[in-house]
């Protein structure tokens, strides 16, 4: 089976004549060196010739009037732009959740950063009452004289 849509036969190994890597291939029959021939045996044809190569172009065989054809109703273009539409849809929905997320951790930072205010806060009025726990306690030394 043919690569790349090639119908014509492999060509026979080349001649001992050589021109060199770069020789140039002349248009004669005894300088046919290819074997493509135009179909009736009397030699090589100019689209013989010239093969189209890994990287040749294809040419379409439509006509121009095929370009001016409405593709916005077809089916693969209308499937390609709604899922162009649904992939920005969900790109701007990912925007939004990712700024909720990011407020709601700057939320959480600062109840945070507060708890631990409120507790140093706190642990500094207990410290104190402590301290005066501490003095009320030396002032009971001297109660129970009369036990």
């Amino acid at each position: 089976m043919p690569l790349f849509g090639s119908s014509s036969p492999p060509p026979p190994p080349p001649e001992s004549r050589s021109r060199g890597f770069f020789g140039r291939r002349s248009d004669s029959p005894e300088g046919n060196t290819n074997g493509h021939t135009n179909g009736n045996g009397n030699g090589p044809t100019r689209s013989s010739t010239r093969s189209g190569g890994l990287f040749s172009r294809r040419r379409s065989s439509s006509s121009d009037s095929d370009r001016s054809v409405d593709l916005s109703k077809d089916p693969s273009i209308k499937s390609a732009r709604r899922k162009v539409t649904e992939a920005e849809a969900a790109e701007v929905a990912a925007d939004k959740a990712l700024n909720h997320a990011r407020a709601a951790v700057r939320s959480a930072r600062e109840e945070v950063k507060q708890l631990e205010q409120d507790a140093l806060r706190e642990a500094r009025r207990a410290k104190a009452k402590q301290a005066e726990a501490k003095t009320i306690k030396k002032s009971t030394g001297r109660l129970g004289r009369h036990d």
